[in-house]
């Protein structure tokens, strides 16, 4: 049975940082495109960041170029974001995302495992 669970979510204050972490069970992370997505209240959920199989290319949508950063940690079979210089606007409940793929993108079609979710919310 397989498993992704994110954690490391929570309260922020503008300017300030968070680093997610989205552990998995009964899949191995390594060799598949990982993406981290986000959906806020009445928005549709959208790609944040993401990571090809061999973890040498990232993808970032527009919004957080310079701020978040996707990694990955084979031996703990674990991908975190890091995000920085956090925003009123990043506030939302961001998931992570596993795929059979080797390149990575913003379509949610190309993840087959997905996690539950943890909040952030920024604000002072």
């Amino acid at each position: 049975q397989w498993q992704l669970v994110e954690s490391g979510g929570g309260l922020a204050q503008p300017g300030g940082s968070l680093r997610l972490s989205c552990a998995a069970s009964g899949v191995t992370l390594d060799y598949r495109a990982i993406g981290w997505f986000r959906q806020a209240p009445g928005r549709e959920r959208e790609g944040v960041s993401c990571l090809t199989s061999s973890a040498r290319t990232t993808k970032n949508v527009d919004s957080v170029k310079g701020r978040f950063t996707i990694s990955r940690d084979n031996a703990k079979n674990t991908v975190y974001l890091q995000m920085n210089s956090l925003k009123p606007e990043d506030t939302a409940l961001y998931y992570c995302a596993a795929g059979l793929a080797t390149l990575c993108d913003f379509s949610e079609t190309t993840y087959n495992y997905w996690g539950q979710g943890t909040q952030v919310t920024v604000s002072s």
